[in-house]
């Protein structure tokens, strides 16, 4: 299949607080012809009801997802309190939307049956033969404590389809997350996108952490709740802050944004975000963690030079970038804040042509992790001007 000679993909940001003003410049920057598909990543202090309503009206049948974030990533870089977007149109692109509601409930027999509907309608709409050419999204409600499973089941229906996506945010409130799908922002739900291309690509992961120091044994934990009670046989913030060479009170949101664990899975690292300390010296994280498994201490290496080396690497397999959808931790840039690494970084994804938003955590294939960039580039391969 040849692809058009014309943009196929477009990217946008809006500041307009309005809904009906916003949604009258996204429809302006990304509706194009044959437009099949738009992704929004939208701050939570916008008239989600409103919004979504204001969107529906503008691009009718077209699907518009995405969901709510904790800060968004822009054709320039990081914002706040904004709205970014991409569109995609065919005959470069074609996508099926696939909403996934009760969470808990959600099985292997009913991600198998969600894929095989999504793939039968994908391979209707594109004409050309999928494999090697299709992969997926998964944006989640970012306060579900569902994903490990989602992303578990949905690998595994997926088969050889790669799968990477984000969780929801709410600006650090963790209160409410949203996704957006069938014109309406829903808690308690995900959204599943598949998406058929000609352009090569690749779903990718990054992370700026490496292992470092002493293992840590999880002698006591509740995975379903995410919580971790003991460490070595030791109250685990106790332990986790002898490793830190800290007293447990002296445990910040920073701390643990600073030296997260990580998990080693056939060699390739997990990494594993705590979220806050109990008053019972339990930890809570942000993702599964089972009793028994074995975690290690990391130290930082520098998150711009990591990025850049995945971007280089990237380029020189899929040409110069037409687009690269990112899903990037909260936890990575929260310790940047009073930096000038902050603006490096922000400075790299805008040269990268990225578009996405910081999130409550990401899903790489089979995995849910945190304080990874996770995303899908695609490129124009290397016979393009």
């Amino acid at each position: 299949m040849i692809a058009s000679q014309t943009q196929p993909v477009r990217r946008c940001h809006v500041y307009s607080a309005d809904p009906e003003q916003a949604a009258d410049e996204l429809y302006q920057q990304l509706w194009q012809p044959d437009c099949s598909l738009v992704l929004l990543f939208v701050a939570p202090d916008y008239q989600l009801d409103k919004l979504a309503a204001a969107l529906a009206r503008r691009f009718g049948d077209v699907p518009v997802v995405g969901c709510t974030t904790a800060g968004e990533i822009s054709p320039d870089g990081y914002r706040c309190h904004s709205i970014v977007g991409a569109s995609f149109a065919a005959p470069d692109f074609f996508s099926v939307v696939k909403r996934i509601d009760a969470l808990p409930e959600f099985d292997l027999s009913d991600a198998l049956g969600t894929v095989m509907a999504a793939r039968y309608a994908l391979g209707q709409k594109a004409g050309f033969p999928l494999e090697r050419r299709t992969f997926a999204l998964l944006l989640v409600d970012g306060l579900s404590a569902r994903e490990e499973q989602l992303a578990g089941r949905l690998a595994r229906a997926l088969g050889d389809i790669p799968i990477c996506g984000g969780s929801a945010g709410d600006n650090m409130r963790f209160e409410r997350t949203h996704v957006l799908v069938d014109g309406e922002f829903v808690s308690d739900s995900a959204v599943l996108i598949l998406v058929a291309t000609p352009h090569p690509f690749e779903v990718f992961k990054s992370e700026h952490t490496v292992r470092s120091g002493e293992r840590l044994v999880v002698t006591e934990a509740d995975s379903e709740r995410r919580l971790v009670t003991e460490i070595n046989a030791e109250p685990a913030a106790a332990e986790y802050a002898r490793l830190l060479g800290v007293v447990p009170e002296k445990l910040s949101p920073l701390s643990f944004a600073a030296h997260p664990l990580v998990l080693n899975v056939g060699g390739v690292p997990y990494v594993r975000s705590i979220q806050r300390i109990n008053p019972d010296l339990s930890l809570s994280f942000f993702c599964a963690v089972d009793e028994g498994i074995v975690l290690s201490g990391t130290r930082a290496v520098d998150i711009v030079d990591n990025l850049a080396r995945t971007f280089h690497d990237l380029r020189s397999r899929l040409g110069a970038f037409q687009i690269v959808l990112g899903f990037d931790c909260i936890l990575r840039t929260l310790p940047l804040l009073q930096s000038d690494a902050i603006a490096r970084l922000s400075g790299l994804l805008a040269a990268n042509a990225v578009i996405g938003f910081s999130t409550y955590g990401e899903q790489y294939q089979a995995m849910h992790v945190n304080q990874t960039f996770t995303g899908i580039a695609i490129g124009y391969g290397h016979g393009h001007d």
